[in-house]
């Protein structure tokens, strides 16, 4: 599928689909056509019966093609996927082991991983999909490994994707594979947005707090406190003794009560607050790298870049909350 090469999207609609799930691979698809980067692509949208569909903000999408566009296309996309995640019927999966079967690639944007994983196209590899889905995914389809951390993963012939604007990083990966790193910077300036977005889908998954449940008991209670004592030395001994329990037993219990390791625990809450801090303060990285229990900066960077596949630097500047010194910057 190079650019002097005719290729045919098909992306597939349903009643309840978001639009703006459906746009996102409408735009990237269209506007690499429309600047001329892509020579003879071109877009379809596809319900499963050809009738028209109306999207979850009400409005009626018509003049929709039939499954025929799927089985004719090149590009296979599935931007999203009903609420509840139902399997997909038959003529579907038979529709998407036909296209992968002749070479088309298939795409499962966001929840359009499941009808992905459903097809079994992806059996005995590893998926994407929104993290607040993933174990839903993994639950349902056990042939696939779930991995909640990525924002897309390229096989070659299936890509799938996390949500939302992780799609526009899948379909502009898709328009650099096919044309190339300076038609893919051309269309994300046109679109406004990063040519390539750094780090992973774990920097936005949202931590919660213990439930009111959890918060109960002696190690409820100390995993309260261990929460406002995050710079101090928070060994299991320190937080076992902060229980009066033996370090064994508070481990166990710990486990049992957040499904990890104290030593996991801490670690992790210390990088939530430090992703906190880099968010809503100026303070240096040494500063914040000493409020949330590391031992040395360099520490701290070590353990956020493994975590989250950025810098601590780079991910206060795309997250900042405080007024930046100079202008922005724009992609």
């Amino acid at each position: 599928m190079e650019s002097g090469q005719p290729m045919l999207i098909a992306v597939h609609a349903f009643d309840g689909i978001t639009a703006f799930h459906l746009s996102t691979p409408l735009l990237v698809f269209g506007e690499a056509a429309r600047h001329h980067a892509a020579t003879g692509w071109s877009t379809r949208v596809w319900s499963q019966d050809g009738r028209p569909v109306r999207t979850a903000e009400g409005l009626l999408i018509a003049d929709l093609a039939g499954p025929e566009a799927a089985e004719e296309a090149d590009l296979l996309t599935f931007p999203s996927w009903p609420a509840g995640y139902p399997e997909p019927e038959e003529k579907l999966v038979n529709l998407i082991r036909a296209g992968h079967r002749r070479g088309a690639v298939i795409a499962g944007l966001c929840l359009g991983a499941f009808p992905v994983a459903g097809s079994g196209v992806l059996d005995g590899r590893t998926i994407a999909t929104h993290w607040a889905a993933a174990e839903d995914l993994a639950r349902r389809y056990p042939q696939v490994k779930v991995r909640a951390d990525a924002l897309y993963l390229d096989h070659g012939d299936v890509l799938t994707s996390a949500g939302t604007a992780s799609a526009l990083d899948a379909c502009l990966h898709l328009v650099r594979s096919r044309l190339g790193s300076a038609a893919a910077a051309t269309l994300a300036r046109h679109l406004v947005i990063a040519p390539h977005r750094e780090g992973d889908q774990a920097q936005y998954i949202h931590r919660p707090l213990p439930a009111d449940d959890q918060a109960a008991g002696p190690v409820g209670e100390t995993i309260l406190w261990a929460l406002g004592h995050l710079d101090e030395d928070l060994t299991v001994e320190t937080l076992a003794q902060r229980a009066c329990m033996s370090a064994r037993n508070f481990s166990r219990r710990f486990r049992e009560t957040t499904g990890m390791s104290p030593a996991r625990w801490v670690l992790l809450r210390r990088l939530d607050e430090s992703r906190r801090l880099l968010e809503t303060t100026h303070w240096p990285i040494s500063r914040i790298a000493a409020a949330c229990g590391f031992a040395s900066p360099v520490t701290f960077r070590q353990n956020f870049t493994a975590h989250y596949a950025t810098t601590p630097t780079s991910y206060r500047h795309r997250f900042t909350d405080h007024p930046q010194t100079g202008p922005a910057p724009v992609h």
